[in-house]
């Protein structure tokens, strides 16, 4: 599958990581699930992707005020993370991406700009075998207000020193889109493998 870009000079590429570079999402889901199984805590798999791009300890908060729950923030987030990190071995990249990452690689800077922690975003990438491409990483804990806020992607365009008009944003989630619509960055949607 070829991922049309839009047209435009963009001076750097920001890429979402879980989705949008690897199709770690059913991992993801998977390890949300075996994580808050302990605790009673429902997370329907339509939540999981409305909620795509949030920050973990956020979902874990927000979980815990809808339904009246009190999981213990750091011991669910650690959890989820270490189940995560099992289940990572089996996602694959999405060829898509990974084509535009291979064709623009030495050309122009890349950066992640992700939800996830630094250490799943940078295992990710390793199991990938391209975390060596990445010159930047923003991930939870880099910023104070996570996507649909621009911060994150602004943030990332301030220390790649690129304008934020000349970088273009490869995103899966509504909430990434909208940080790169806000954040004045063009942006290119990138599919759910189960979704075309």
């Amino acid at each position: 599958m070829t991922l049309p870009l839009p047209a435009g000079d963009f001076q750097a590429y920001l890429f979402d990581c879980d989705g949008t570079i690897v199709d770690s999402m059913p991992q993801h889901y998977t390890a949300w699930r075996q994580a808050l199984d302990g605790w009673g805590c429902a997370f329907p798999e339509e939540l999981f992707y409305a909620w795509a791009g949030r920050p973990t300890a956020d979902i874990v908060a927000a979980l815990n005020e809808q339904q009246q729950l009190n999981m213990p923030l750091e011991a669910v987030v650690a959890r989820r993370e270490a189940l995560f990190a099992q289940l990572l071995p089996t996602a694959v990249g999405i060829p898509g991406v990974l084509h535009h990452i291979d064709d623009a690689h030495g050309r122009i800077p890349f950066a992640v700009v992700s939800g996830s922690t630094r250490e799943a975003v940078t295992a990710s990438l390793d199991a990938l075998s391209i975390l060596d491409r990445f010159d930047v990483l923003v991930c939870a804990g880099d910023y104070t207000r996570p996507k649909p806020d621009p911060e994150p992607f602004l943030r990332a365009a301030e220390l790649l020193g690129v304008p934020p008009r000349s970088c273009l944003v490869f995103e899966d989630a509504d909430l990434g889109i909208e940080a790169a619509t806000a954040a004045g960055m063009a942006a290119v949607r990138v599919p759910q493998p189960r979704q075309g």
